[in-house]
């Protein structure tokens, strides 16, 4: 596994990215109607990434809490299924049920959305305000595969609990840490 920390290169207070992309049904979702003027999170993720597998049922946990508070939860899967076939789109429901996923977990094929959000790891956290402007960019906890530390989501919580409270963000946000985005070939990140 190829230790990435998230670029953190999408402004903090900058609107998000807009993207409309399918669940692997097929059903399109919107970033607007995934919003709708709450909070949300947005994880880049994959199944096969074990830093993703190390959160994910935590993650499936915490918004499982949260979500009756008004907050909402996307996953989008940005990765090259065809170099990693575990990360295929009909693999993805099954993953996300076995995680208590109840949020929809989307495929980016042409990698464009992981592009525009400047995503370089799964996991990668971002979350915006009501108003859809970015608040946080950082890791889950502290917690790695392998590791005796706990996962408890604790910088992630801490940084939507200020959202709903209006409160700043906590700081120094810390990057996320995970695999690398496994980009097409010639489809990598310009730096």
């Amino acid at each position: 596994m190829a230790r990435t920390p998230s670029t953190q290169r999408l402004p903090i207070g900058s609107a998000a990215p807009s993207f409309s992309l399918p669940d692997a049904l097929g059903k399109i979702w919107t970033l607007r109607e995934l919003a709708d003027g709450k909070p949300l999170v947005v994880v880049f993720a994959c199944n096969h990434c074990p830093y993703v597998i190390h959160v994910r049922s935590a993650l499936g946990a915490m918004a499982g809490e949260l979500q009756p508070q008004g907050v909402s939860f996307v996953a989008i899967n940005s990765n090259d299924s065809l170099q990693y076939p575990d990360d295929a789109p009909e693999k993805m429901p099954a993953f996300a049920k076995e995680a208590g996923w109840t949020f929809p977990y989307l495929v980016d094929a042409k990698q464009e959305v992981a592009h525009q959000w400047h995503a370089a790891c799964t996991p990668d956290f971002f979350l915006l305000d009501a108003a859809g402007k970015l608040a946080y960019a950082g890791q889950f906890d502290e917690s790695r595969p392998k590791s005796e530390i706990p996962v408890t989501g604790q910088d992630l919580r801490r940084a939507i609990e200020a959202v709903l409270s209006n409160k700043p963000i906590p700081s120094p946000q810390i990057p996320s840490l995970g695999c690398n985005i496994k980009w097409k070939p010639g489809n990598e990140p310009k730096l």
